[in-house]
This record gives C-alpha cells, structure tokens and sequence, in this order.
C-alpha cells in the first residue's frame, strides 16, 4: 500500500517577558496573600501551519523575590494555524520579575 508522506512543518523561537513590558503584574503581591495574578501574551507563527499544530513550551528561566516561594505556571490556549497565547500565573506573595520561555510547534 503506497502512502504520501504528510510535509510536517517545525517552528520554534524563544520569548522573554517581564517588568518591562506593558501590562506585567506579576511583580506586585499587593493584590492578597492568596490571589492569583496572570499576565497573557501572544505568539505569533512567522510562518501560519495549514492545520492547527501541536505546541509544546518550556520555561528556560525567570528572575524572581527571594523572599518568599517561587510560584509560576505557562498555560497555553486559543491554539490556532497562526499562533497561540502564553499565559503566564503566580500567587499569594510570589513577586515574577521576568519569565523567558521557549516554545515548539509542529504541525502540517
């Protein structure tokens, strides 16, 4: 049985965010010592997939208080051909200066 083979298409890149950029909340605990603060940004594709491609992503390394734990979580959604949104969460006294993150796509 003859198949044609499917022409994957890979993408990756590496993103930093934090303190610098506009809207970044999650250096501030003056919000409660039990509330959840959430930053989203979007990830755009150079080059968009023809279907929707599985993405996986990575924290590669952050700059945080030392004062208190280290709490931080990716969470990734409205995955599309053209990009997806990273958001990125921490809680009670955590203070995130910056977050870098390494993301990969692969898809048709």
């Amino acid at each position: 049985m003859f198949s044609s083979p499917i022409p994957w298409s890979v993408a990756s890149s590496s993103v930093g965010i934090g303190i610098l950029t506009e809207g970044w909340n999650l250096a501030d605990d003056a919000h409660g010592a039990e509330e959840w603060r959430s930053f989203a940004t979007e990830v755009r594709f150079a080059t968009p997939f023809n279907s929707i491609p599985v993405v996986h992503v990575g924290i590669t390394g952050f700059d945080m208080d030392q004062r208190d734990s280290s709490r931080i979580t990716l969470h990734l959604w409205d995955i599309t051909e053209s990009g997806f949104i990273v958001t990125v969460s921490t809680w009670a006294a955590s203070r995130v200066y910056a977050v870098e993150f390494q993301w990969l796509a692969i898809g048709a």
